[in-house]
């Protein structure tokens, strides 16, 4: 199946063996998928969604320490697999779309 060209832009910010080292963890992929549908899997969260879902939800949903949940958003982010932003004391996380497509797309193509 070809879908055209790869967005030559798009594809120079695309790091394929990064993304493939973020996706190697469980706890990465299964936030990705939390964050799919913030919602329904982060039903605690006070605030709205629309910045994303707060770290502490993150925290608190993974079970993990706060310090091992950073690392791995830390990671999520340097892959562009996610965004975040700061409000107050707050940061707030979500998925970047725009690369998890490239990336599928990307696969789909060479595989």
């Amino acid at each position: 199946m070809y879908d055209g060209p790869i967005d030559l832009q798009r594809r120079r910010h695309l790091d394929i063996a990064l993304i493939h080292k973020a996706l190697s963890s469980q706890v990465r992929r299964d936030i990705l998928a939390w964050l799919k549908d913030p919602s329904g899997n982060f039903p605690g969260q006070t605030h709205g969604f629309e910045n994303g879902v707060c770290a502490g939800q993150i925290d608190a949903r993974t079970g993990l320490s706060q310090s091992a949940v950073s690392a791995h958003l830390r990671l999520l982010k340097h892959a562009d697999l996610v965004g975040s932003q700061k409000i107050g004391q707050w940061v707030f996380f979500y998925r970047n779309e725009t690369t998890i497509d490239a990336f599928l797309k990307e696969m789909n193509r060479s595989l």
